[in-house]
C-alpha cells in the first residue's frame, strides 16, 4: 500500500494527484517514526543530560511532521492556508532538529539528520507547488 495510490483514490483527486506534495506526505509520514526513534536512542545515550535539547528538538520535529502529513493527505476540501502554515512550521521544527542532531556523531542522530534534510526539500518542493 502507499500513500500515493491512497491519495488518488480520493474522490475528490482523481486525475489532479499533486505529485510534489504526495512526496512530502510521505517523507514527513516516515520522518514522524525515524525522528522520535532518535529522541528516543538520545535518551539511551550516557550523556543524555547533554542531548537534553536534540532530543526536545526531535520531538518537536516529529509532532510537526505527524501535524503537516495528517493534514496535508485530507484531500476532501481545501484548507490550503493551513496546510501551507504547517508546512511552514514543519520546516522550521525539521531544521532546529538538523541543527542538533548534526553535532552528534552517532548513527541515529546521523540517520535523523538526512530524514530531516529530506523533509525539508520535500516540503518546500510541496510549497512551491501549492503556489
Amino acid at each position: 500500500m502507499s500513500i500515493k495510490e491512497m491519495i488518488q483514490d480520493h474522490p475528490a483527486v482523481g486525475d489532479d494527484y499533486n505529485e510534489a506534495l504526495g512526496e512530502a506526505v510521505k517523507h514527513a509520514m516516515y520522518g514522524a517514526a525515524i525522528i522520535n526513534s532518535c529522541a528516543d536512542s538520545c535518551l539511551a545515550e550516557s550523556n543524555v543530560e547533554e542531548r537534553r535539547e536534540c532530543v526536545r528538538r526531535c520531538l518537536d520535529a516529529s509532532d510537526a511532521c505527524t501535524a503537516f502529513y495528517r493534514m496535508a493527505s485530507r484531500r476532501t476540501g481545501g484548507n490550503v492556508p493551513a496546510i501551507k502554515a504547517i508546512a511552514e512550521a514543519t520546516i522550521v521544527a525539521c531544521e532546529q532538529c538538523l541543527e542538533h542532531c548534526r553535532m552528534h556523531d552517532d548513527a541515529h542522530c546521523k540517520r535523523c539528520s538526512t530524514m530531516c534534510e529530506e523533509i525539508i526539500r520535500d516540503v518546500k518542493k510541496a510549497l512551491d507547488v501549492m503556489g
